[in-house]
Formats: structure tokens, sequence, C-alpha cells
């Protein structure tokens, strides 16, 4: 018999499963397995159902399991932000043709204010909700992925909980789900400390990098450039992808020396790993076979057989983070980096892949408890050292990082510079809240592959000034060109005065504001490719001096309340602060 529950909020929800329990905490439900018998649970384990009574044309956000899957536009007409939403060819999470998965929360603006349905928690299962026509009517519903794990091998009937938020402020909803998340998970200590500020190896040589690379950069960290305080030494320094220890013929002299002469030169050193893939050709996978996530009948998992294979030294296999063994060696591995090498921060990138489907050691266990279950193995290596998510699965991080990227990968080009935009926009509401947001890195000078104009990278400069979170260079330094050097010292001097993301006012993303100082506001105003010119009224709560952030241009006569300001058609942005 279906039981109808009323929230505090009066939302009603549907709950048709006579197999669940459910507990209801103010607009907060949690859910738990009370049958009798075993069940297998399904990809699509509905825990409530209500009426989508919203306008057909109302904008909605919701994330995705991934980091590069996000969905806008309407419930009716879904519009994907990043390059890979969760359900196409690549990744295959779930089916192409099957309804719209807004993973871990969608919000719905319509005209008499937001709501907000979000997973609180994520311990086992990835959390979504679809939008299904149904008999003439729209019906919303809450579901977990089961992964076809059965109760009886369950540790736990706990499911997870999920919250039904309204009001008029879209902030004020993302303030009270971000306290809500809290409580299942809390943050680290990261979260609230002061971002890194540095550079990345990354977007300047990509995994040609060499050691002479990385000292030449670091011998541009002084002067105008000693404020970039981190180094990060990206993809390229290991000999094979799972061989962490072990580097490359480019790194002769050893990767711990060079992170030694990285903090003899007063710089704090930083390392990336893809700690849940390895590539057949490393030590690791011919000495320990027995380490790996596998098929049903017995034989490996390889990515491509289930989603995206991975973007170099494929194929990748994946390690069973339910062995204890495997969670052994990864604790070794971050430790030896963290106490011998004196690494401070660990960017994890590929991490999605440690929560694939397979058969693990641990039977009953989900992709996204072996995944957290690695994560923990690595925390505890790393001390208190930074961890960084990246190419993550978004929900099933939370508590287990410092900083989260957000966007795609950059590149210099005014399409990426849209795109991450957007996809840091409407997530940047996380930020000092369930983790730091790593907007990715900030490329101000072109390469001989890779350029944009100077319009663009000013469009690109104003959204990292909006988000605030890490900022990294990854320009080469020692080609690092005058308009770049200004434009990181502006947006250093922004990180020291506010370490913030400036709030949106509505999911159209034109618009955000930052109580920069005591003293000054900023507005960061922004178009997009397809739109033409618009106008903005900006207002402050006595009368002002409005200047352009970047140039220092005085934009009123007299001190005054009020300001227009337009914007030109196309990929442009303006940054304002009053004084």
């Amino acid at each position: 018999m279906a039981q109808s529950i009323q929230l505090a909020n009066h939302i009603e929800i549907t709950v048709n499963n006579n197999d669940l329990q459910v507990e209801v905490e103010g607009n907060q439900l949690h859910f738990s397995f009370a049958g009798l018998h075993n069940k297998t649970f399904t990809d699509r384990e509905v825990l409530f159902e209500m009426p989508f009574l919203y306008e057909h044309e109302a904008n909605v956000i919701g994330d995705g399991f991934q980091m590069l899957a996000q969905t806008a536009g309407t419930v009716s007409h879904p519009v994907d932000i990043g390059r890979c939403p969760d359900n196409n060819p690549s990744y295959r999470i779930y089916p192409k043709d099957a309804p719209k998965r807004y993973y871990n929360y969608l919000v719905v603006e319509g005209s008499a204010g937001y709501t907000l349905f979000g997973f609180t928690s994520c311990h086992r299962f990835a959390g979504y909700f679809d939008v299904v026509l149904r008999d003439g009517h729209w019906v919303l519903s809450a579901a977990i992925d089961g992964e076809f794990t059965q109760v009886a091998d369950w540790e736990s009937n706990q499911l997870e909980s999920v919250a039904v938020l309204c009001g008029q402020s879209l902030s004020e909803l993302y303030q009270i789900y971000g306290e809500m998340i809290a409580e299942h998970h809390p943050v680290r200590q990261g979260v609230t400390q002061d971002a890194p500020v540095g550079w990345c190896s990354w977007y300047a040589y990509y995994a040609d990098v060499t050691e002479q690379n990385i000292m030449q950069n670091v011998d541009c960290m002084q002067d105008k450039l000693e404020d970039l305080e981190w180094v990060l030494l990206d993809d390229g320094y290991q000999a094979f992808m799972g061989d962490w220890l072990i580097p490359s013929d480019k790194f002769s002299g050893g990767v711990k020396e060079l992170i030694h002469s990285i903090r003899a030169k007063g710089k704090k050193p930083a390392i990336w790993m893809a700690p849940f893939i390895v590539q057949p050709e490393s030590e690791i996978f011919k000495q320990h076979p027995e380490w790996f996530v596998r098929h049903k009948d017995g034989s490996l998992l390889k990515a491509e057989d289930v989603t995206y294979g991975g973007w170099r030294c494929t194929p990748w296999y994946i390690l069973d983070t339910s062995n204890p063994e495997v969670q052994d060696h990864l604790t070794n591995v971050v430790s030896v980096m963290r106490q011998e090498w004196g690494v401070e921060l660990f960017k994890l990138d590929a991490n999605y892949w440690g929560t694939l489907k397979g058969v693990r050691k641990q039977s009953g266990i989900t992709g996204v408890e072996a995944y957290r279950l690695g994560m923990e193995a690595i925390a505890k290596g790393a001390g208190d050292a930074w961890l960084l998510g990246c190419n993550a699965p978004m929900w099933p991080s939370l508590g287990l990082v410092d900083a989260m990227r957000v966007s795609d990968d950059v590149e210099r080009h005014s399409h990426r510079f849209e795109q991450i935009a957007k996809e840091t926009f409407y997530r940047s509401w996380q930020h000092r809240k369930l983790w730091q947001i790593d907007p990715d890195c900030a490329t101000f000078t072109s390469l001989a592959n890779q350029a944009a104009s100077r319009e663009e990278y000013e469009f690109h400069r104003t959204v990292l000034l909006a988000c605030g979170g890490l900022l990294l260079s990854g320009d080469p330094l020692p080609e690092i060109t005058p308009f770049a050097k200004k434009t990181l010292a502006k947006l250093m001097l922004r990180q020291q005065r506010n370490q913030e993301s400036a709030k949106f006012t509505a999911l159209s993303l034109n618009h955000a504001f930052l109580k920069l100082t005591t003293k000054n506001d900023l507005h960061c105003l922004f178009n997009y490719a397809s739109y033409g010119a618009m106008e903005f009224t900006l207002t402050s709560d006595q009368p002002m001096d409005w200047y352009d952030y970047w140039t220092g241009e005085k934009l009123n006569q007299e001190p005054c309340q009020l300001l227009m300001v337009s914007v030109d058609k196309g990929l442009n942005a303006k940054a304002i602060v009053t004084a």
C-alpha cells in the first residue's frame, strides 16, 4: 500500500514500496530497507514519487554522476552542459534511450521560486531523479542505483537520504542543502583553509613534461610571480599508469629528488596520480593480477568494456579497492610520497573509474562503496596533505576530498572557455560547503598548436575571478605574456581579499555578486556566444564610485547608487568593483 508523506514545507511525496522504511526529519527523508526477504536491487529502485507541477518551460539544472555531466534547459528539452553526459556512447552509465537522469540534485526555477530535490548522502548508492510523462502528467521519481546487489550480501540495510527544499533565494536553498550534506559527510580540513595558488605542468607541456621543464618554471616563480606558491607535477612523470613510485626516463634524477628541489626553492610540491587505474605494462599489473575488478565469467574487466576506455596508456584495468591488500597498497604509495618525498597535495585523477561495476573480492559491495574505501585508504596515507578530486564521481566523493574539479579540461579556445564557465558556475555553490572548487587552470598564453584571442582570454579571466577556488596557472612561465602576468596578479589579489565564490541570482548565469571586502562590491557580468547585447542595472547600498576591475577605469563621474552597464553580444564579460 502506498504511503503518502508530508514534509515540513507541506510538499507531499508518495512511497509505493512497502519494503522501504522512511524516517522524516523536517524536509529530509532517510530511507532504509525493511523487507523480510532477499531481493536484488536493480539500477532503478524508486524511493518516492510526486507530481511534477511546474511550468513546462521552467528552467532546471541537474548534476551528473561524474564531473563531465550536467544538464540544464527544461525537463521537456534538456540541454547537456558538459561534453560527456552520463548516458552518451562513451560513459554508458545508463542507457541512451532511458529518461534523462539528474544525479545528486535537481533544481527547478519556477515563477513561484526555486525547488531543490537533492540526495543528502551517498555512502553506498548513487541517487538520481527522473521526470517522465505518465498518463498525460509529469511525474518526478527519486531513485537509487542498487547495482544489482542482493540484500542478503549487504552489511547494512541503510539506503540514502533525500531532501526537498523550496524558497525564493537559490543561494539560501544551497546553503541549507550544503549543511544537510555535511551532517552525513563531514568536510575535510582543507575546505575552509586558504585555496592553493600556484602552477601546474599539464597545460604547458602535457604528458611530454621533463625535469628541466619543472625547474625552469620554478625559477620563474620568483619576483612578480613569487606569490605562486604551489608546483603541481602532473601526468607524465611515471614509468607506467599504476607504478607511481617508478619514474619515467624523462625523470632520470628521480621524482623524489625533484620534489626536494622544489621545496628547497621555497615552493610547495603537489603531484598527480590516477590511483584506481593500471595499464598492463606496469609492474603492479604483472605482480598482482588478483588485485583487479573482474567480469562475472572471471575475466579481467577493462574500462573500455563498460565505459570510456581512457585518454592514454590504455587499456585501463581497475583496482579492486574492496580488497584489503589493495587498500594497504594505496595507503603505502601515498604515504611514501607524503612522508619521504614531501608531497603536500595529491591531484587524484580518473577517480570515476574507481566506481565501475564489476565483480570484487567483497560480495554485495557497490562500486560507490568500493570507491569510498579506496579514497579512505588514500586519505590514511596522505595525512594532512590536500586531496584534489578530478574526473571524479561527484557525490560518491563527499567528505573525501578537500577540493574538487568541477569542470572539463581547459583548452585555449572560446567554445571550451564558455563550456567550463557554465560547468563551474552551476557548481560554484559547492565551494567551501562540500569542498573547494577547482575551475581548472588559468591559461592566458597561447601555445603553437592552441591559441585564443585576447577577448576570449578576457572572458576566461572574469570566469576565474567570479568563482574563486584553486588558482593554478597552466601557462609555460618562461614564455608567459605581460597580459597573462598582470591578469594573474589581479586574480591573486582577489584571493587575498576574499576566498568565497560570487553568487548568481538566477540559472541564466548572467550576473554574479560578491561582497569582496566590507567596502568593496564585485559584480561579474557574463554574456554567452548565442546571445545579443545585454544591459545590466547595478545597485549599491549607498552612493559609490564604480571601476572596471581589470583596467582600473572609473565608470561614473559622481558617486552614485545605480550604474547602467552594457555587455556586447557573444562571449563577453565585465568585472566591476565599487570603492
